[in-house]
């Protein structure tokens, strides 16, 4: 898989959430988890996470969006749900990407939608669970990056199976004068 992703919270400070969260992308494989503006017990947040992601997994605190910091090339996608969000069906997943998800209560900040790249919402009638929509974003990028069979066209089909992969003739690529 090419690429790497990040996903985190603002203001989360329900520790159920942040430990299932947490074990969501331990899950699908994140690189690395965040925590903007949070509150929680790390004993507490372990109660949910039962794959012990903390021990696998490296986490950031940042104590305000200003202070909120990715790497070199990661874009920072906002999950909100909001008029003018892309829906995550139709959303294109940057290579590397850092997902963040708003407080149990509320949405993003107005300081941290400012700071995004890219604002995406789950086509709900309504928000879900911070927990269920980290999922949700996750096994979305997983499913649009292309690596399994596509889906049969009706129930008792099979599912159409991956054309195999063509190597291609070497090519060697020298830097432009």
């Amino acid at each position: 898989m090419r690429g790497y992703f990040a996903i985190g919270a603002e203001g989360i400070s329900k520790p159920m959430n942040l430990g299932a969260l947490v074990r969501s992308a331990h899950a699908f494989g994140a690189s690395f988890f965040f925590t903007v503006e949070a509150a929680f017990s790390a004993r507490e947040v372990n109660q949910a996470d039962t794959s012990d992601a903390a021990g696998h997994l490296p986490l950031y605190t940042y104590d305000s969006v200003e202070a909120l910091t990715l790497p070199r090339g990661c874009v920072l996608v906002g999950v909100e749900l909001t008029e003018d969000a892309i829906e995550l069906p139709s959303f294109y997943h940057p290579q590397a990407a850092a997902y963040v998800l708003g407080r149990e209560r509320g949405s993003l900040s107005p300081a941290l939608q400012a700071r995004c790249d890219y604002l995406v919402k789950i086509p709900t009638k309504f928000c879900v669970n911070v927990g269920t929509a980290g999922a949700i974003v996750m096994y979305d990028r997983l499913i649009s990056q292309g690596r399994f069979a596509r889906r049969a066209l009706n129930p008792r089909a099979a599912p159409q199976p991956l054309p195999g992969h063509v190597q291609g003739a070497q090519k060697i690529r020298r830097k432009k004068a």
